[in-house]
C-alpha cells in the first residue's frame, strides 16, 4: 500500500470509527424516533437508480457543453458543431442521447433540426449546478 492509500485508509477509518462511537453514543430511544422521523422519506432503490443512471449520463463533457449552449439559445447541429469544435455527427450522436433521457426536445424548420432543453426543470438543474461550482471557487 502506498503513503497515500494508507493516509486515505487511515483518514476514512478513523472518521468511520469517529462517527459510529458518537452514532451509538445516543439513547436508543432519540435514534428510533430520529429514524422514524425520516423514515418514510428514503429514495426507493428503482428511483435511486434512475437518479444515479441520470446523473453517471450527465458526466460527459461534450453532452454538458451542448446543455450548456442550449440553456441560453435554440440552435441547429451545425451551429452546434462549429460553436464546440465539433463534427456534426458527433454532435448529433450526443443530441440524440440527451433526446433518449428527454434532456432536449427539438423542431424541424425546411431542412434544419433546432435543438433545446427539454423544460424549465433541465434549465433549472443546469443553472443550479453551474452556480453551486460557481460557489466553490
Amino acid at each position: 500500500m502506498s503513503a497515500r492509500d494508507t493516509f486515505a485508509y487511515n483518514v476514512t477509518n478513523s472518521h468511520s470509527q469517529k462517527e459510529t462511537s458518537e452514532y451509538n453514543s445516543v439513547p436508543n430511544q432519540l435514534e428510533s424516533d430520529h429514524v422514524q422521523s425520516v423514515s418514510h422519506e428514503v429514495l426507493n432503490s428503482d428511483k435511486a437508480q434512475r437518479m444515479a443512471e441520470f446523473f453517471s449520463f450527465l458526466g460527459d463533457a461534450n453532452r454538458l457543453r451542448i446543455l450548456s449552449l442550449l440553456a441560453k439559445k435554440e440552435l441547429c447541429v451545425s451551429d452546434l458543431a462549429a460553436v464546440l469544435n465539433m463534427s456534426e455527427s458527433a454532435v448529433s450522436h450526443q443530441l440524440r442521447n440527451l433526446r433518449a433521457m428527454r434532456l432536449v426536445t427539438y423542431r424541424k424548420q425546411g431542412r434544419n433540426v433546432f435543438y433545446q432543453l427539454h423544460d424549465s426543470h433541465v434549465l433549472h438543474l443546469y443553472q443550479a449546478v453551474a452556480e453551486h461550482l460557481d460557489e466553490q471557487e
